[in-house]
């Protein structure tokens, strides 16, 4: 349980490796952080993001998480729970970018994307909000993107599965107030990371340690959406009210 302070004691990376969720989880931690689980696909991965959070106050486990199998993802976060207690914060921070190119032609590469991204994350997320609810408290933090805001045609199945998330996101957020758990959705623009090298940086691109410290000033203030950084909000306020024809026409990469 947060302290009195409101400082998270055991936190939840879903997406162990991404380099934002890491990011974000590290800006979370004070003095009182007790326990962090890093639940990833790849656990050696994971292992090496461990040895750089460890410290002899904070215990970090790493366990096995697959963003594409759904019918896991319940008894991941049981068990998660059973080991390690109430989850104070979750980071649910797992998806796919895909190459747009390919997935917007290749219905089984367009359904491998919308899986891991739509259903995997709905399931995932439903499942830390049961624990939450039981436990009769929590945050919920689940990366987005301003891509879902308005779909760009150079990659719509990753946008779309981002406007989907958002919808549900919204939507679940208002039925979990009534149960003590709060879900904020981040919208990041274009991020420096190792998802995105080779491709052409979009304006107002921003980095990892900047997402995380919207993030954490956002689930201080129990935001419910947050813009990284917070210009995009009026820049997407306009685009998208814009034309399709003149839409169609900007430079977005």
């Amino acid at each position: 349980m947060d302290n009195a302070l409101g400082e998270p004691q055991t936190i939840l990376l879903l997406g162990g490796t991404s380099e934002i969720g890491l990011a974000i989880v590290r800006e979370l931690l004070s003095p009182a952080a007790r326990k962090m689980i890093l639940a990833c696909r790849h656990v050696d991965k994971g292992e090496q993001a461990a040895a750089g959070l460890r410290h002899d106050a904070l215990d970090v486990a790493v366990v096995s998480f697959d963003g594409n199998d759904t019918a896991s993802h319940e008894q991941v976060v049981a068990d998660i729970a059973a080991q390690h207690g109430d989850i104070d914060v979750a980071v649910v921070a797992f998806a796919l970018l895909g190459d747009g190119a390919v997935t917007s032609k290749d219905p089984v590469a367009a359904a491998a994307v919308a899986h891991v991204n739509f259903t995997g994350t709905v399931t995932a997320t439903i499942a830390v909000a049961n624990r939450m609810r039981t436990q009769g408290h929590g945050a919920i933090v689940l990366l987005s993107s301003v891509a879902g805001e308005r779909v760009r045609k150079q990659n719509p199945v990753y946008g779309g599965t981002k406007a989907g998330i958002d919808g549900f996101a919204q939507g679940l957020g208002d039925a979990l107030e009534a149960d003590g758990v709060h879900l904020m959705v981040v919208r990041p623009g274009f991020v420096h990371s190792a998802m995105t090298v080779g491709l052409d940086p979009a304006p107002f691109a921003t980095t990892p340690e900047k997402v995380a410290q919207a993030t954490a000033k956002g689930l201080r203030s129990r935001r419910r959406t947050v813009w990284a950084p917070g210009i995009l909000r009026f820049v997407f306020s306009a685009l998208r009210h814009l034309p399709g024809p003149v839409w169609r026409r900007l430079p977005l990469g």
